[in-house]
This record gives structure tokens, sequence and C-alpha cells, in this order.
């Protein structure tokens, strides 16, 4: 079946029992044993649900992989891949990732004794040069957030696999609609689910998808037994988004092509960053690897904070608000929302300034868009 069927028909659908077309929610905690160790395949719900393993299967059939699991947060996804290593052990990870893996990374893991790289994911001597001979794991993020930098994935497996690194590539920008990280011969695959594939804006989630047996063992037994996973509710919630999910990302990168292409001839526009712009240094390894260039757009804005507040302060159709993926148009400052964890130093270093602003492209009329940020930009 094709991307889109899938999204509509993968797990179990139509609801075996009443043939209910909409996934039911099983909101419920336990379920009762037929007898003494004998089940009808579930027994206790942060086990395993019948509601979230209907959205498993429907985003591992999705990302070409194994199994798929979901979590509560797209950060309890990522906590619980990186209890995969222990301590001692080292990853190497691009250093413009989002603020809340940063602060995991840096704030967190370490004092559990797992040591970070942070380097730009866009030279193979870089990436070897990094590698010690504690390093287990290679963090990818592409289009990074909120850069949009592009990584080959490609050349990152090479590496990873020469030196026998687990690779984790976090695809909640790109979602599996644009690029299939499992073809490059990724080993995990991270979402925040909170993103595009619900793209309303109503629910945080997490999902990993695995591409081995092993890892599948490794990936159920800590969710378990941490007790990250999703409840029923925000599972059926994220499967209702992701039907739409194929139609959406399509709207979202054409009205985003047309925004980025306007900001790219603005006056008072210092940078765009956008992979589909030819002009974007990843423009043609984006183009290689991904569908499309999908949704988000960055920009750097001329004339200091003081006209970035006056932008934010005079947007109408786009919102202030972190966050991104969502039908309605977001537009957020990383260095002081989705990026204020990330040390001042380490965000000037690699480009975070305090000019840039991160828009995520909503399903408006482009023109409305267009026209609000005219006048936004004017008042700047």
């Amino acid at each position: 079946m094709r991307f889109e069927t899938i999204a509509v028909h993968a797990g179990d659908r139509p609801d075996a029992r009443f043939g209910a077309i909409s996934v039911p929610i099983y909101q419920t905690s336990t379920f009762v044993f037929e007898d003494v160790g004998k089940t009808r395949g579930f027994d206790y719900s942060r086990v395993a649900n019948p509601t979230r393993k209907v959205l498993e299967d429907t985003i591992a059939q999705l990302e070409g992989g194994k199994a798929g699991f979901a979590f509560a947060t797209g950060m309890a996804a990522e906590t619980t891949v990186m209890h995969l290593l222990k301590a001692g052990d080292h990853v190497i990870s691009g250093d413009d990732v989002y603020g809340g893996t940063y602060r995991l990374f840096q704030h967190v893991m370490k004092d559990f004794g797992i040591d970070f790289t942070l380097l730009r994911m866009d030279d193979r001597r870089k990436i070897e040069s990094a590698i010690r001979p504690n390093t287990k794991m290679l963090w990818l993020e592409t289009p990074s957030n909120p850069l949009l930098n592009i990584t080959d994935i490609e050349m990152a497996v090479d590496v990873a696999r020469r030196h026998n690194l687990l690779t984790v590539l976090d695809n909640t920008f790109a979602t599996p609609y644009l690029l299939k990280p499992i073809e490059f011969g990724v080993d995990l695959v991270v979402h925040s689910t909170t993103k595009y594939l619900n793209g309303h804006c109503d629910v945080v989630g997490g999902a990993v998808v695995t591409t081995t047996e092993e890892l599948t063992e490794r990936v159920q037994f800590l969710l378990n037994a941490m007790g990250t996973c999703a409840a029923p509710f925000d599972c059926w919630l994220v499967l209702r988004g992701i039907e739409t999910l194929a139609v959406r990302m399509r709207q979202h990168e054409e009205n985003t092509r047309v925004v980025a292409d306007y900001l790219s001839r603005h006056s008072v526009v210092k940078r765009v960053f956008y992979p589909g712009l030819e002009s974007h240094p990843g423009h043609e390894i984006a183009r290689r690897q991904m569908k499309g260039f999908g949704g988000m757009v960055s920009v750097e804005l001329k004339g200091g904070m003081a006209a970035v507040n006056r932008f934010f302060r005079s947007m109408k159709v786009f919102s202030l608000a972190e966050s991104l993926g969502g039908v309605a148009s977001l537009a957020e400052h990383p260095a002081t929302m989705s990026h204020a964890s990330m040390d001042k130093d380490h965000r000037e270093k690699v480009g975070i300034t305090d000019e840039l602003v991160r828009l995520s492209i909503g399903l408006e009329n482009v023109d409305d868009l267009i026209e609000d940020l005219e006048q936004a930009l004017k008042r700047r």
C-alpha cells in the first residue's frame, strides 16, 4: 500500500469486534484475564493498549520499520532512547538540535555519566575525528531545529557503520511523508508526534520506530519499565491527525515555498533558512534524500531585539507560540522560547541569534500569510 492508504488503514482497522471505522479509544488501565496466565493479547495499559497499538503499527509502517512505540511526549521518547546507553558511553550529536534535546543531553544525561560532543553534521572528517573508543551513538536531526541545517544521511550512516555506532534520527520536521530515514540505514527514528503527525496542536506525544528484533525488545522493555508510554486518548488524537498527514504536508510545503521566496527578497530580512531555496547550503542534499522541503522556515531580521519584538506584536494571522506543525501558522523566538534552555554561548556559537525568528507555516490562504508578514515587517 502507498503512504496515503497506510495512513488510513494500517493497524487493526476497522475494529475487529464491531467494525468501527474510527479506532475505539480503549480508555482502560487493565484487562480481564481469560484464565491464569491467559489474556486476549493485553493485560495492562502501561505494557500495551489496543488504541496505542494501532498508532504504533501505523507509524512503524509509514516509516518502514520493524515496530513502533508511542510515548507520552517527544522528550519521553528521547529519554527512553538514551537509556539504551550506559554510564561511560559517548554520543555525537548535531550542535543546533531542539532546545529540549540539548537540555536532556547536557543537563540531565551527563549527570548519569554519558558524554556528548555537539558539532555541525556537515563533514565526514569532522564526525570521524570526534569518534572515541567509547562512542556508541550518532544522533541526527535533519532538517535541524531551528536553523534547518541538512545532514547527508547516507554519509552519516556510513560513518556510523564503519565504527559500529547506533544511528538515531529525529524525523519530526520532515515526517515520513517527506523523508524515510530507515531507507538510508538509520537504526532508530524518533518523533515528537505533537507536531506534524498530530497536526492540530491538541495533544503532546512521541514515538520511536525500531529496525531490528533486538532494538524492538529493548525499547519495549524500557517503555514498560520506565512507564513513558502514551495514553489511549492521546494516541487516538494522533491517529486522527495522521489520516490527513499527506494532504496537510503537501499544503504546508506549498505555502512555505511561497513564504520563503517572499522573505528571501525582503529588504529587512537579513537571512532566510529554508532548504527549498537554491541558496541554502544543504539544498542539493535535501533534494536528493527528501520528497520535499517541509513547512518550517526561519529568518534573521535586521534591527536587533527591538525590531523583533515589534514584529511579533504586529502579527495578526501568525500567533506567537511554541510548538509547530499545526494547521495554524505560528511564530516563535528560539533564543527565549524553544531554545532558552540552550546555553547562551552555545546558541551564539551555532548561529541561534537574538534576531532569529522561526515560522511554522500553516494551512491558511498563503496570500493572507504574506500580507500578515508584510504588515508586521513594516512595523518591525
